[in-house]
């Protein structure tokens, strides 16, 4: 539970999915609810606005949680954030998770914002959202918040200010890390890409498009260093081994495996970022196989 919401063991963030025409999005939110997942996650990106495609999904399925992971602290001032979140809360009650994140440099620049120091950006963010006013009917619980955090002045503010953090691209010892900055009451999920592939090569194949487009993002690079991953693990595609540390890769017992050490370290809950070799349709086979093979 995450306050008064259940969001389960099990995530799915939405991917390559984010792209479908709305009815097969609908379609796809329904099967994964039935498949058993807890959460589904959403990204902003440049994509459908991420409080519009939280309340499709919301809609569309009848008990599923539906998370933003993250909401662009850049795309809405605090005031439509708050907002926005407390309508889902209300028309869904315990149903909505509000993650937030400082998303990055390239991305911000493309909408006309400077990038400035994320930490104490977050931290003036959060305290306008307190004083928002509201003038429509208050939920009964307000939706949980999470901040998605990679180096550690955002995960100890994710711990002081809100009720967790939702980590990404990341190994096994970060997240030891993040369950010992953030302690043992708060909130912790660990996102990373998942390939059905019966060796590397094969994952590779299908994964190394992702691993190219966020390893060419400073803020995953640089936290990979920090950890002590080094240039040359982080340079292009990545390394074998950095890619065996970020990706649940393999048959049903790899993934198996791979998810359990991220509980193991300290996790809550996991999100699957399932890549597909058909990006442009559904990963049904590959829900359905990571479904049945991971514990509920």
């Amino acid at each position: 539970m995450l306050g008064t919401v259940d969001v389960g063991r099990l995530g799915v963030f939405l991917g390559q999915h984010a792209t479908l025409p709305a009815a097969e999005l609908r379609q796809t939110a329904r099967l994964i609810e039935d498949l058993g997942y807890g959460t589904i996650w959403v990204g902003e990106g440049f994509f459908r606005e991420v409080f519009a495609q939280c309340a499709m999904l919301l809609a569309a399925t009848e008990h599923i949680t539906i998370a933003s992971g993250i909401a662009n602290i850049y795309a809405r001032d605090a005031v439509a954030m708050s907002n926005g979140a407390r309508a889902l809360a209300e028309g869904f009650p315990d149903r909505f998770v509000l993650g937030l994140g400082v998303s990055h440099a390239h991305l911000l620049s493309r909408r006309g914002h400077e990038y400035p120091k994320p930490v104490p950006a977050m931290r003036a963010y959060l305290d306008a959202m307190a004083q928002a006013p509201y003038m429509s009917r208050l939920p009964e619980h307000p939706a949980p918040v999470v901040l998605g955090a990679l180096g550690p002045k955002m995960m100890e503010l994710a711990g002081n200010r809100a009720q967790g953090a939702c980590s990404y691209f990341v190994d096994e010892a970060h997240t030891r890390e993040s369950r010992r900055l953030l302690g043992d009451d708060r909130f912790l999920a660990v996102n990373m890409p998942a390939v059905v592939a019966p060796d590397l090569a094969g994952a590779r194949g299908i994964g190394d498009g992702q691993m190219k487009n966020y390893l060419g993002m400073p803020n995953y690079t640089q936290n990979l260093v920090r950890g002590g991953w080094s240039e040359g693990d982080v340079a292009g595609a990545g390394s074998d081994e950095l890619f065996d540390a970020v990706v649940a890769w393999g048959d049903a017992a790899g993934l198996r495996a791979r998810v359990q050490r991220h509980f193991a370290a300290g996790a809550d809950h996991v999100v699957l970022n399932v890549i597909s070799a058909t990006p442009d349709r559904p990963a049904e086979a590959e829900l359905r196989l990571i479904a049945g093979a991971l514990p509920g």
